[in-house]
């Protein structure tokens, strides 16, 4: 049995997230006790890594697992979201943790699960979401995390969490690199930051995804546009998008971009990788909550959406394949003015982009009110600037945004957020229709355009469809002449009319 009370922290679940997790927390001081339900791997993992700054405590039972950590126990669960979390929450409660104890689901959970969670549990322990973004390389030397839960569990998580993120450069906002095992980052500002109660972090988190999904599909539309229209080699595009990388795109996903697009098929080296990878792909299903959250709310998130479904298209190859034979469109293709071309779709890709984080931080906005939360979203904003998939330059300027006006209701309305779609605009529009007229899908172009077009207009068709809702069902409608929450109702004409049953 371990000798009890050793350690400061506990982790369950060594897959590949949460032995980096535990290696990040070693290596900033922190002796940490882990369990995995397969104990050769607890036995493996403790093997592998003998010499870490803190003391990897390994615990073949959960009872020695929890006592092995000092209490308030700090003890986070990386185990897959949904019946999972609750299985080893209520092991942990058979286990001996008790109500001063301090749960952190660090799993991408829905955000209700979490809520829920919290209140299931607690006469039992204090439970915590928070969201960890980074992938693997994150977790082992820096991720963004986003805490939501009790704030009095929060000052015992601060301080872990603090020390085990990305850091970022105070003056520049920029990561800061060089981080190794057994030696951290020491310095910068932490990418975390408390969001609020029970399910604020697991939210926001959820949101992150969402604009993950978008950027990396407004990312492939670029390539795709770029390789159809111009007929540009991958070594030729992994050139630009590197170029791209210095301007204001400037982010990490830019940056693997450029990578992916030099990689070598290894079993076909004459081949770049990307032209061997089917374009089929994958999703866990955050995506897909954050659209529906924009659904149940009513927040016009339709770029989000857009990414989503883009995916579920890809996903059909077999029907794309048969439909290819029979379904006829324009032959792509326009290979004059390639580089007025290539600096119009980098517009049309930066111009997206701003209207799909104004997407996300529009649902945060609405969410606060409905879950009764105060995001901050500057902190937010600074909090993926370094560590998360989605981090970028790009975010400090939202962050500035935020702090030059806090109560700012979207993004588009920030001066200098305006400023960059303005010039960039002309580019867009040419881009979406060259798509179009070519013949090639570019949804979240599209739709991020719409957006803009729809939210810049001060009159919607909408009037039309209140009228036709009000011809055929009586939903009534509300009057330009009138206060808003008014409502009206005609007797229209019976001749084409539906008969209503009272």
């Amino acid at each position: 049995m371990s000798e009890s009370g050793v350690a400061q922290v506990g982790l369950i679940g060594l897959a590949v997230m949460g032995k980096n997790l535990a290696l990040n927390i070693a290596d900033h001081g922190f002796d940490i006790a882990v369990f995995n339900r397969t104990t050769a791997i607890t036995q493996e993992f403790i093997r592998e890594n003998p010499n870490t700054p803190g003391k990897l405590v390994g615990c073949d039972t959960l009872a020695d697992f929890v006592l092995a950590i000092k209490k308030p126990r700090v003890i986070i669960i990386l185990v897959k979201a949904g019946a999972a979390v609750d299985a080893v929450t209520q092991q942990l409660i058979d286990a001996g943790v008790d109500k001063s104890d301090i749960v952190i689901d660090a799993g991408n959970s829905l955000w209700t699960d979490t809520i829920r969670c919290e209140k299931q549990y607690a006469e039992k322990l204090k439970f915590f979401g928070s969201g960890v973004s980074g992938g693997e390389l994150g977790a082992r030397f820096g991720p963004s995390l986003m805490p939501g839960g009790d704030p009095e569990s929060w000052k015992h998580l601060k301080p872990i969490w603090e020390a085990i993120a990305a850091k970022v450069d105070p003056k520049t906002g920029k990561p800061i690199p060089g981080a190794e095992p057994g030696k951290p980052v020491t310095g910068g500002v932490p990418c975390t930051a408390y969001l609020g109660p029970d399910g604020a972090g697991h939210y926001v988190k959820m949101v992150h995804n969402g604009i993950e999904y978008v950027d990396m599909q407004l990312i492939s539309e670029a390539y795709f546009l770029l390789r159809h229209l111009l007929g540009l080699t991958p070594p030729d595009l992994a050139e630009i998008f590197s170029q791209w990388n210095l301007t204001e795109l400037d982010s990490y996903l830019i940056e693997i971009t450029a990578d992916v697009l030099q990689q070598r098929d290894p079993a076909k080296p004459r081949k770049y990788l990307v032209d061997s990878i089917l374009d089929a792909a994958g999703q866990k299903g955050t995506g897909k909550w954050t659209s529906t959250s924009a659904l149940d709310m009513g927040v016009p998130a339709n770029s989000i959406a857009e990414a989503v479904f883009a995916r579920c298209m890809s996903a059909l190859k077999e029907e794309r394949v048969a439909a290819s034979k029979k379904l006829r469109g324009p032959k792509a293709g326009n290979k004059k003015h390639g580089k007025k071309m290539i600096e119009a779709i980098r517009q049309a890709l930066f111009c997206s982009k701003i209207c799909a984080y104004a997407q996300g931080f529009q649902l945060m906005f609405q969410a606060q009110q409905e879950y009764h939360w105060k995001f901050d979203f500057g902190t937010i904003a600074s909090i993926w600037r370094g560590g998360c998939i989605i981090r970028a330059g790009f975010l400090q300027k939202i962050t500035d945004a935020y702090t030059r006006d806090p109560k700012l209701v979207n993004l588009l309305m920030d001066p200098y957020f305006r400023k960059q779609i303005q010039n960039g605009q002309d580019q867009w529009r040419q881009v979406v229709a060259l798509a179009a007229q070519n013949g090639i899908a570019a949804p979240a172009f599209m739709s991020a355009l719409a957006y803009y077009d729809s939210y810049r207009t001060a009159v919607l068709p909408a009037s039309l469809i209140q009228a036709q809702r009000d011809y055929f069902g009586a939903h009534t409608y509300e009057r330009v002449d009138q206060a808003r929450g008014k409502f009206f109702h005609i007797d229209w004409p019976d001749a084409k009319r539906p008969q209503i049953e009272a």
